[in-house]
């Protein structure tokens, strides 16, 4: 299951990327990368082939919010985890920017499929380089658009749109100053660069 290695031995992905139970998609993500370059195969002075895969696979399994909710209901459950709060004016202030960060992820990924149609998959360190939003939003949107059925993700988390996806969203296109706002400056095409089909 998800808390075996690829040899069948129990791991702990938490422990494996030194951080909480609790942690957030970007710590997630910032302990991946620090351990992904410490260990990859290519740096000739802290190499480690069985702790870069275990690295790895702690990262797939913790950046898919389906397989972390597989993952932590194998963990025993701590008190504090018991005690659920309202986020407040929190919720109110992220719920009434939701649907725009979904049309935005939906369009990205539209336009990966159109630009790239023999290779339409992205992985989700890519889409957070593209948008302003944080990484939280960026899952808790996912985890939308996947139960909806608009975007899949395949074995190695790499995101993709479904074709229900590009028909919600072709029915539901949004404004492009709306997409434009969400996007980082780099993450947009020039409007020199010709368009590609």
């Amino acid at each position: 299951m998800n808390a075996h290695s690829p040899t069948g031995t129990y791991q702990d992905h938490y422990s494996v990327l030194g951080i909480a139970p609790t942690a957030s998609p970007d710590t997630i993500h910032k302990a991946y990368s620090t351990l992904a370059s410490k260990y990859h195969p290519r740096n000739p002075e802290t190499r480690d082939q069985a702790r870069y895969e275990a690295v790895t696979r702690a990262y797939e399994i913790l950046s898919d919010p389906d397989a972390r909710r597989s993952f932590d209901a194998l963990l025993p459950k701590s008190p504090v985890e018991d005690t659920p709060t309202f986020g407040g004016r929190v919720f109110f202030e992220s719920v009434s920017g939701e649907t725009c960060r979904r049309l935005c992820i939906l369009c990205i990924l539209y336009d990966r499929r159109r630009q790239n149609p023999a290779s339409p998959a992205m992985v989700l360190r890519n889409l957070e380089a593209m948008v302003l939003f944080p990484a939280q939003a960026i899952q808790f949107s996912l985890w939308f658009l996947k139960q909806r059925g608009w975007v899949v993700s395949d074995d190695k988390s790499s995101l993709q749109i479904t074709a229900d996806g590009m028909e919600y969203l072709e029915a539901h296109m949004p404004p492009p100053e709306l997409v434009y706002s969400q996007l980082k400056p780099s993450a947009v095409a020039s409007p020199a660069e010709p368009p590609t089909f």
